[in-house]
This record gives structure tokens, sequence and C-alpha cells, in this order.
């Protein structure tokens, strides 16, 4: 059954004129197909960034690696409410529409695809796109139904914009892994191309909800990445089990008293908990501070 809250939230598009910006600005799945199989006759290959809008440089190294690798780049934005559960933050995600096309315009972007929720999910709309396997943890029980409302927008927008290449960053870790298998499963003749978490000077992943932590709030917000860069350290110490690395990043995230959500080492392909740090694995984590939930991770190698 439709999620209930993908009719209830007020995700907006804000008007704008198309005719005022130099970046192409595309609202239908149908006009996007057209575009798109004009850029890829001209010169392959096409390129593909998606994102939620409240553009930040951690999108931005997306953009500039997408278009400084394809003949032609679109990003799309698009606030999807189908990965948004009952009580999530749909209603104040930050819009910035805006400054978001006038970003797109400076970095040499293609064109803007930017559907309404209308256009993505019409009346009647009942076709999801899962894969349970790397659902089923670390985000997936706290957060039901985000990854199928993931996999499904975007297997939408690699049917409209037709890319050859996709690029998501490292730090939504779960996501990548599962639009990768989805792509692969599906055969979707779409390159999966993962990009390095970006952070702040003060080594804060950046998101678009880091806009929403008050000064003390972005203080603990600290937590997450001393606590992967302790695990990293001790590591590097010769320190292999996952349990102990786990304590040690446990450790700095109670010290700011947020609500750790959870903290685990995992195989880097299949997201399955390691008890010992071997071969391709990562460490990830979630936890809230305040009403805000943030999620980091990084890579582990012996």
């Amino acid at each position: 059954m439709f999620p209930r809250v993908l009719f209830s939230g007020t995700c907006r598009l804000p008007e704008f004129n198309s005719m005022d910006l130099a970046v192409d600005v595309i609202d239908s799945p149908a006009r996007m197909r057209e575009l798109s199989d004009t850029f890829r006759e001209a010169a392959p290959p096409l390129g593909l960034v998606p994102t939620m809008g409240a553009l930040h440089e951690g999108h931005l190294s997306l953009i500039r690696r997408a278009v400084s690798e394809c003949a032609s780049a679109v990003v799309s934005i698009f606030v999807n409410p189908a990965q948004f559960g009952p009580g999530e933050d749909l209603d104040t995600y930050p819009h910035t529409f805006e400054k978001d096309l006038e970003v797109c315009r400076e970095e040499g972007v293609s064109a803007v695809y930017a559907p309404s929720v209308g256009q993505m999910y019409a009346k009647g709309f009942d076709t999801w796109v899962e894969v349970p396997s790397l659902a089923s943890g670390l985000c997936g029980p706290c957060r039901p139904g985000h990854f199928r409302g993931v996999a499904t927008v975007v297997a939408k927008l690699f049917s409209a914009c037709k890319p050859d290449r996709a690029y998501f960053g490292e730090k939504d870790y779960q996501q990548l892994v599962l639009i990768r298998r989805m792509a692969r499963d599906l055969d979707m003749g779409v390159e999966i191309v993962s990009c390095p978490t970006v952070r702040e000077k003060d080594g804060v992943a950046m998101s678009s909800r880091n806009v929403n932590l008050r000064r003390e709030e972005r203080e603990n917000s600290r937590s997450l990445s001393r606590g992967l860069f302790r695990a990293r350290e001790l590591l590097g110490e010769g320190e292999a089990r996952a349990a102990v690395l786990i304590q040690a990043a446990r450790e700095e995230l109670t010290k700011a008293c947020v609500e750790i959500d959870y903290v685990e080492v995992v195989d880097s392909e299949t997201l399955a908990p390691l008890e010992t740090v071997q071969g391709s694995c990562r460490m990830v984590m979630a936890a809230k501070i305040g009403a805000t939930r943030l999620i980091d991770n990084i890579s582990l190698v012996p």
C-alpha cells in the first residue's frame, strides 16, 4: 500500500521561470527522456547526480566530477516523499531551489530535472523496487520503507534521465551499496560512481540536515567523526577486533550525550557485520542529536 505520508507532506517545487535561467529545467519524465536522447546522441557519456536539493559542497563535489568526466551532466532535484516515514522531517527538509539552480548554472550543468510529486507518483502508483538483503540492517529497522522509496525513485530517475553514469556520495553508504546492487541486478546499464565523503573543517560530514542543528548540537555532531577516526587510529596500532573498535567509537558518542542508533563494522559489499577487520570493510554509524538524525562512515583497511 502506498505510504500515507506521500500525499500528506508539503513537499513543494518552488515556482520558477525557465526562460530566465541559463540551464534547462525539465519537469516531466517524457521531456527528460527526449533531452537525454539528444545529449547521448550528440556526445556520450551522460552523467546524472541525483539530489534532494539544498546543495552543499558535498553535492558540488559530485556535480564537478560528473561535469569533468561526462560530455553532459544532469542534476535531479526532487525531495522524495516515498523515502520519508511518519514523523520524519519531510515537512521541514530544507528547500533552496532558486539557489540550487544558480549553483547548477555556475558549475556547467547541462540540465536540471525537477519533477513534481504528481509527475513522479501519479494517482494509483503501486510499483516498487526493493533490495531486501541490503535494506534489512543498519538504518533499515528504524526507517521501514525508506530504502524501498530510495530504490524506487532512483530507478525512476534512471528511466527518465537515461544516464551512462550516476554519481553518489559515500556518506550515505548503505544507499550507495543498495543502488549499485539494484543497477547490477536489473541490468540497468548505468555505472554507479562512488565519491568520497566531503567533511567540514572540524571533520563533520556535510549533510543538508546539518542546518537543523543548534549551536550545542552542532558541536556534539563532531563526536561521530571523532569516533570513526579513533577507530581507524586503533586499527593502525594493530587492533583488528571489531568489538574493541566499536566500543572506542561509542565512547566518543556517549561523551557527547548523543542518542546512538548503531555503530557497526560491516563488509563493504554485503553490509554483513564482521567480528574482525579483514579485507574491505567499513565502520558505519547513526545517531540522533536533538531532533536530527545523522549518519557517517569510514573505510577500515587492515
